[in-house]
């Protein structure tokens, strides 16, 4: 398998090494790290829009003597280092490669896959991107690949932080961390009557953080063991993790007299999950809990939507086939190429030719 190369990469360049989302204090990007990237190849998805430059960006790059200046300054205060330069290359590659995956491929995520255009639906497609990257910078050599990695994941978790409170929390952060996102819609911070609306403790927040690092979690330990075992594993993975485990306690069909579709409610939830606590449930509250609406949208088909089951198999082909495409593909990056110049000023140079292809792709 082609995708072995980097899995044996990974484990003697990562082995010993233990990896969490730390919400450590936010990269702060140079004025120059910001620079317009390099041309890519043409590609059918949209391009990410750049970023406003700052004052000081803008002349700093107007002037070559005030940019060398600059450099020679910030190379002395620690900033051109390794760890501060991936950090930075890092932000780069998780803004312009994953962020905006569920809205280049919205049509696909929601009619395909069925995933309702929600905030948890854009965790969930966003945390499938950075796994794909996750298994390629395990493969860079020592100590680059522990650096990268672990700054994706903050740069991962200090976006979602931004956009739970944005959703739990209208007006309190107007910009999220990144970009904004249209796949999923949020509260406006002021009523119909004109009166702020009411946020969300601060407690919601922690608990939401927490249940969202333990999918974060759970999918990758899913797809790693999925990348080792083969197709199989893989596609239960997809569909556990992904396509909401539908079905996993029987399809329900339409009955003689009729659909019976309004009294027809089931989600499969996580047993095993910590935060939740549904392990300390008995199977009779269990089954209670799955016949709740949580108002995520991802929930098992009617009994009039059962034939969806059967464009399934089809799905995880599809979904399977497009992550081993990337995976190759990245897999063909020279380490110079991922890593960029790993200079100041450089850290976006290069990632526009890293962008994800369409799901729909030819090949593997």
């Amino acid at each position: 398998m082609a995708t072995h190369s980097i899995l044996i990469r990974s484990l003697r360049n990562t082995r010993n090494t233990a990896l969490i989302p730390a919400i450590h204090p936010r990269y702060r990007c140079l004025a120059t790290s910001n620079a317009p990237a390099s041309p890519g190849p043409s590609s059918s998805q949209p391009s990410p829009p750049n970023r406003q430059q700052s004052w000081l960006t803008r002349k700093i790059n107007s002037s070559p003597s005030a940019k060398k200046v600059f450099v020679k300054f910030a190379n002395a205060m620690g900033y051109g280092n390794p760890k501060q330069v991936a950090g930075r290359r890092a932000f780069n590659l998780y803004q312009d490669l994953c962020v905006g995956r569920a809205d280049e491929e919205s049509a696909y995520w929601t009619n395909e896959c069925h995933l309702p255009p929600t905030f948890q639906s854009w965790f969930t497609i966003t945390n499938l991107h950075v796994w794909l990257l996750t298994v390629r910078l395990r493969a860079l050599p020592n100590p680059h690949g522990t650096y990268f990695i672990q700054a994706l994941i903050d740069h991962f978790f200090l976006d979602v932080e931004d956009r739970i409170r944005s959703v739990l929390q209208p007006g309190l952060v107007p910009e999220p961390y990144t970009r904004k996102s249209d796949f999923y819609s949020v509260p406006k911070p002021l009523g119909e009557n004109g009166k702020p609306k009411m946020r969300a403790p601060e407690r919601l927040v922690t608990q939401q953080m927490k249940i969202f690092r333990e999918q974060w979690n759970g999918m990758g330990l899913a797809l790693d063991f999925g990348l080792v075992k083969g197709d199989t594993e893989m596609a239960g993975a997809v569909w556990r993790n992904l396509l909401g485990a539908r079905g996993a306690r029987g399809i329900v069909l339409p009955s003689v007299q009729g659909t019976g579709n309004e009294k027809v409610f089931r989600r499969s939830i996580n047993p095993a999950g910590e935060i939740e606590k549904y392990g300390k449930m008995d199977e009779q509250a269990l089954e209670a809990e799955e016949l709740k609406d949580d108002g995520s949208g991802v929930h098992d088909f009617g009994p009039d939507e059962s034939d969806q089951y059967v464009r399934y198999p089809e799905t995880m082909v599809t979904l399977i086939s497009y992550m081993r495409r990337e995976l190759v593909r990245l897999e063909g990056l020279s380490d110079e190429a991922v890593l960029g110049a790993m200079k100041i000023g450089t850290e976006r140079q290069g990632v526009e030719k890293m962008r994800f292809g369409p799901v729909k792709g030819s090949g593997i």
